[in-house]
């Protein structure tokens, strides 16, 4: 099992009342799967995913990645498991517009501390794989939705994580670029990258093995 929850819940407090963002989730998810969490909006899908990724913190329950309980770890070995493990994709792209897609892509490698020469064969790696060879002195205003998305996944998984986490990946792509985006991921999960993401098109939650239904907070299917 690469992660699980057990029991989580998360809230905040307004005006004295707790609202809960999340009920009694309980979820495992094996090495391997492609995830699709689905329901409408402000049921609970990005912060699910928030948790996750250990972006977010929860007030009750517990959670083991590969057998590590988060729940328990202080900020500093979190931190570490997340930049291991984990890489994120977002609907917004949050590419950093004063550098080059190079940069871009590198950037994790330098939170690593993995040698130059290493980091430029990695990075080679990913312009190869994605097709944007010619992209690469490109700054991410010059670029379309669509690359600019692309240069999103090649710096989430530049680091090789085991879990790849997707916010509504397509969510400003046109129909063709969001197919590639799927396509791209498709072809990641088949090469054993375990991926979760969170979407509204029940076309692309069709990609993922298995679709988790957020309602309120609860997950209402599996």
């Amino acid at each position: 099992m690469l992660l699980e929850l057990k029991n989580v819940f998360k809230w905040v407090n307004s005006g004295g009342n707790r609202v809960f963002l999340l009920k009694d989730i309980n979820l495992q998810i094996a090495q391997g799967s492609f995830v699709s969490v689905m329901g409408p909006s402000g049921s609970g899908k990005s912060t699910l995913l928030n948790i996750l990724g250990m972006l977010d913190t929860f007030d009750e329950g517990e959670y083991f990645f590969n057998e590590q309980p988060v729940h328990q770890l202080k900020e500093k070995f979190r931190s570490r498991l997340f930049k291991e493990n984990i890489g994120f994709v977002f609907q917004a792209y949050h590419l950093i517009d004063e550098l080059t897609v190079y940069e871009n892509i590198e950037t994790p490698l330098l939170y690593k501390k993995v040698s130059s020469s290493e980091r430029k064969a990695l990075v080679s790696d990913m312009l190869d794989r994605f097709n944007i060879v010619g992209k690469k002195d490109l700054f991410p205003s010059q670029l379309s939705g669509g690359q600019q998305q692309l240069v999103g996944v090649a710096r989430a998984l530049i680091g090789k994580p085991k879990l790849l986490l997707a916010d509504e990946p397509t969510g400003n792509l046109n129909s063709k670029q969001g197919e590639e985006i799927m396509e791209v991921f498709k072809r990641l999960n088949q090469e054993g990258v375990t991926i979760i993401q969170v979407t509204h098109s029940e076309k692309n939650a069709e990609y993922g093995s298995q679709i988790i239904e957020l309602l309120d907070g609860r997950i209402i299917s599996r």
